[in-house]
């Protein structure tokens, strides 16, 4: 079991090396999604393509599991993606949306390494804040859409983080906690840190 997760973890940070150069950001190819199937298809697929996305979910899930409230964690983290989404919509302005993106994805990724324990509450405002961060992000795509493509797309982004926060949380907890053995987790921090200085130095240095 411990060696699945190994092999997940050296797997993860092989794409984090190979895959952050091109990360991409919309599924529609640039293109507002137009009907309920394309708003649908965009939410899932939206944080999946997004290594950056990506690994913020998996980093949540991953320090969550440290809590009995793990689940309930990981769901607060959901529900401030869409308020996140809805801050986006409504026309609030974030200023360097992406550098906190990449600066969030960075710190989640240090946490891991260090395994630092936090409260449930500390936890919760983490997450909470990370959740809108990354919501407001990824709201663009889907700013300017007609109503069925958007309460799809929220529908589809909801359901993608929730079952990868959740499928994260558990491997860890079935894995990891208890062990006296963390680099496995560890090594997954460290692909995590990997992608938010890559995505942090594509804002900060355009064509790094």
């Amino acid at each position: 079991m411990t060696s699945n997760f190994v092999r997940f973890a050296v797997g993860f940070v092989a794409l984090a090396v190979s895959n952050v150069p091109a990360l991409a950001h919309h599924l529609m190819g640039g293109r507002t999604p137009a009907t309920f199937t394309e708003g649908m298809l965009s939410g899932l697929g939206h944080p999946i393509i997004g290594l950056d996305h990506f690994s913020a979910v998996i980093a949540v899930g991953c320090l969550a599991a440290a809590h009995r409230s793990a689940s309930a964690l990981a769901i607060a983290f959901v529900v401030a993606m869409v308020a996140g989404v809805a801050l986006h919509l409504h026309g609030a302005t974030v200023p360097g949306a992406e550098i906190l993106v990449a600066l969030t994805v960075l710190m989640l990724g240090l946490l891991m390494i260090f395994h630092r324990n936090m409260s449930a509450g500390a936890a919760l405002t983490l997450f909470a804040a990370v959740g809108a961060i990354h919501g407001y992000a990824l709201g663009e795509s889907i700013y300017g859409a007609e109503q069925a493509p958007l309460y799809a797309y929220l529908v589809g982004l909801a359901i993608i983080q929730g079952a990868v926060a959740l499928t994260a949380m558990h491997l860890t907890r079935s894995l990891v906690l208890g062990s006296s053995d963390l680099s496995p987790l560890r090594l997954v921090g460290a692909g995590i840190v990997g992608v938010g200085l890559a995505v942090l130095m594509q804002q900060i240095i355009p064509g790094a």
